[in-house]
């Protein structure tokens, strides 16, 4: 039985990976859309606000503890706004900055980093050592 969950989590992680490179991508795509349309400015707000920080941070390897769930969610924010500070101010100080050269550099930032492992993150490994801590006490 075990033998048939263990194809379900790979294609997840694939899928969510998947929407994490394109989610750039497609925040670009939606400023062709005309000017105060809400379909314009949300998806260029969740991608620029969420994409970097969660294509850094969520493609974990093996299964991630509900701390460390809940950590990459309050990460992902802070650290997806920092990248997008960093970009645009290396955009400017080339002379360089403009809307779609500052979406192309965060959608192609983020469609490589979605294809590596995530970052690790400390709620996730901490789990781990406590039960391996336990165990060993336990064996004593």
């Amino acid at each position: 039985m075990s033998e048939n969950r263990q194809p379900k989590l790979p294609a997840r992680r694939t899928l969510v990976r998947a929407v994490l490179a394109l989610s750039g991508w497609v925040a670009l795509a939606a400023t062709a859309l005309p000017g105060g349309a809400p379909l314009r400015w949300v998806p260029v707000l969740l991608f620029v606000s969420f994409g970097p920080g969660l294509a850094l941070l969520y493609p974990q390897t093996g299964l991630l503890r509900p701390g460390a769930r809940l950590e990459t969610v309050a990460l992902a924010a802070p650290l997806g706004l920092s990248l997008a500070v960093v970009v645009a101010t290396t955009l400017f100080l080339l002379e360089g900055f403009s809307g779609t050269a500052f979406l192309v550099s965060l959608a192609a930032f983020t469609t490589l980093a979605s294809a590596l492992p995530g970052l690790p993150l400390p709620a996730a490994t901490r789990g781990a050592v406590e039960r391996g801590r336990t165990a060993s006490v336990g064996r004593r």
